[in-house]
């Protein structure tokens, strides 16, 4: 009796099966592991009571802050040393004149440490205000009026780190 060495093809076993689920569910884990973390670090979101009312109110906070683009009226704001300061000046660089000031200093995600300051003149163009603002992230809602009517809107996002901007 002759017998024949025979080679086998492949042959698919339970180790291989392992492995495949191991790759697929590894990548999906994976992946959703890069997007959990890419979206709590990237984009921090924005805390609204209503985000209808928000959403219809867009179109005329967008065309207001063309209309404040267009005019040339420019802001810089200052936080150092317990001391907010915020500059005001119109196109070509003379201040701003203004009868009232106002900034909202808003956590980007969360509302506990929101609070609004009435800003003071201080020059001509220049605003401040004493108070001292936490470290961290602040999306700054700075709004000068004159006379009751707006002259100018502006909203920051700035970085507090170590009391200072």
């Amino acid at each position: 009796m002759v017998m024949q060495n025979r080679q086998q093809g492949f042959v698919f076993t339970g180790w291989h099966m392992l492995g495949i689920m191991v790759l697929f569910f590894g990548t999906i884990i994976t992946v959703n592991m890069i997007m959990a973390w890419n979206a709590s670090n990237s984009w921090s979101g924005l805390v609204v009571q209503n985000t209808y009312v928000a959403s219809q109110q867009f179109n005329g906070k967008v065309a207001e802050a063309k209309a404040h683009a267009a005019s040339g009226i420019e802001g810089s704001l200052v936080i150092e040393n317990g001391r907010i300061a915020y500059r005001v000046v119109d196109a070509k660089g003379a201040p701003v004149v203004a009868t009232e000031v106002a900034a909202t200093f808003k956590r980007p995600v969360d509302e506990r440490e929101d609070f609004t300051l009435a800003l003071e003149p201080d020059g001509p163009g220049l605003f401040v205000a004493e108070r001292d603002v936490p470290v961290g992230q602040w999306i700054v809602d700075i709004s000068t009026k004159q006379d009751g009517a707006k002259v100018f809107h502006q909203t920051l996002r700035t970085i507090v780190a170590g009391g200072a901007k």
